[in-house]
């Protein structure tokens, strides 16, 4: 893992062999080299495209490639997906996909985008390069692949970083080297899965950004978080007047669990006081239990038969 853990980091072009090899059964046509004016309109897509070119690829019909179901990358902006396809009407998939071959259809390893774009296209075929990798380099390179276009929102990116730690046993600095970020980088966007799964939803949709997302996280429970959220979007808070809204917010919250904590305690003694009058009344031990501020249950313990009787005799007498 030593010398490929650098390949990762410095991209996906190192992933590609120098020579892939090539069943002879599987290739139906070879990978043309796209026109020049072809790599000029799809400039933003061929980033990697230089160094596999040299690469083998192969066609394969594209109802036999099938996307990976632990791909980080959840959603997909449709209007890119529209742009990307009219390009592919018009140039066709000039950056193969690279897929692992699972015997009865290829799995995406990278390059879903490209396959959901071709298959908006009304192509029958797609160009691949088949590759094998272990199940955390798949997830890996996935993670990867996505962060370096930038085309997973950060409760993807957290969650595909959780991924790693809870199934592969990475450690923050480990992932931090393998995606070519700091770890507090990592740390920070892992925090986002600490809120409310109403926040992590607006800040999917983009509803609020991340800078808005991780002021939120100064406040304790999904409560005050919503109520924080709802401003925002009333109000059209920058980041910083949100920072302002929280930290006035957690004072006030601060402000009132010291003022119930001093009501609790003010109650507890007044119950000790009743529990007290009521033991010397009774001869025996009596506790209150509050459930509410004017709900609760009184317990009077005996501890003989002839006891029960003077309790029940002495309550008869109250009427």
């Amino acid at each position: 893992m030593a010398g490929r853990k650098n390949g990762l980091g410095r991209g996906l072009d190192a992933l590609f062999p120098e020579k892939t090899p090539v069943s002879r059964e599987n290739v139906r046509k070879p990978v043309t080299k796209p026109t020049k004016k072809a790599e000029m309109s799809v400039k933003a897509d061929q980033k990697n495209e230089s160094s596999n070119q040299k690469k083998t690829a192969m066609m394969v019909k594209i109802s036999n490639v099938e996307p990976n179901r632990d791909q980080p990358r959840k959603q997909f902006d449709e209007d890119a997906l529209l742009e990307l396809s009219e390009s592919i009407k018009q140039y066709g998939v000039l950056q193969p996909l690279l897929v692992s071959d699972k015997k009865d259809y290829y799995e995406i390893i990278a390059g879903e985008r490209r396959w959901r774009a071709a298959k908006l296209a009304g192509l029958k075929e797609v160009p691949v390069i088949v590759k094998e990798f272990s199940a955390q380099e798949l997830v890996e390179i996935s993670l990867i692949e996505n962060i370096q276009r930038e085309d997973l929102n950060p409760i993807e990116e957290a969650k595909a970083y959780q991924q790693l730690i809870r199934e592969f046993n990475l450690t923050q600095e480990e992932i931090a080297e393998r995606v070519a970020k700091n770890r507090a980088t990592i740390t920070n966007t892992m925090r986002l899965l600490k809120l409310d799964e109403q926040i992590q939803e607006m800040l999917i949709q983009g509803i609020i950004s991340s800078g808005h997302a991780r002021a939120l996280l100064s406040l304790d429970g999904g409560g005050l978080q919503l109520k924080a959220a709802k401003e925002i979007i009333e109000k059209s808070l920058s980041v910083r007047e949100t920072e302002r809204l929280v930290k006035r917010m957690a004072k006030e919250a601060a402000g009132e669990e010291k003022k119930e904590k001093k009501a609790d305690d003010a109650l507890m003694l007044i119950y000790q006081n009743l529990e007290d009058r009521m033991k010397t009344i009774m001869g025996t031990k009596v506790s209150i239990h509050n459930k509410d501020k004017n709900k609760g249950r009184i317990e009077i313990e005996y501890y003989s038969e002839a006891e029960l009787e003077r309790i029940v005799e002495l309550i008869e007498s109250i009427h």
